[in-house]
């Protein structure tokens, strides 16, 4: 067995007090999302290391570099989009 990690980042989510604006092609993407789970992913945002910019989470939640959410932290691939 590896012990080889397939994610290059450990990005923190952060909670904010505001819905964070999201894209429209996002929420398309996220159409069966729904309930209380969904109005929070929508007040978090998380420092994104690939695009270099702070993002809401849910834009993160799609991106194909996202590997998982554990705990508070996304573990992204880390690949040049």
């Amino acid at each position: 067995m590896s012990n080889q990690k397939d994610w290059k980042y450990e990005v923190p989510v952060q909670k904010t007090e505001k819905t964070q604006k999201i894209p429209d092609d996002v929420l398309s993407e996220l159409k069966g999302l729904k309930g209380k789970m969904f109005s929070q992913m929508k007040k978090e945002k998380i420092d994104c290391p690939v695009y270099r910019k702070e993002l809401p989470f849910l834009v993160c939640f799609v991106c194909p570099n996202f590997k998982s959410r554990i705990r508070g932290i996304v573990y992204c691939k880390g690949v040049p989009l």
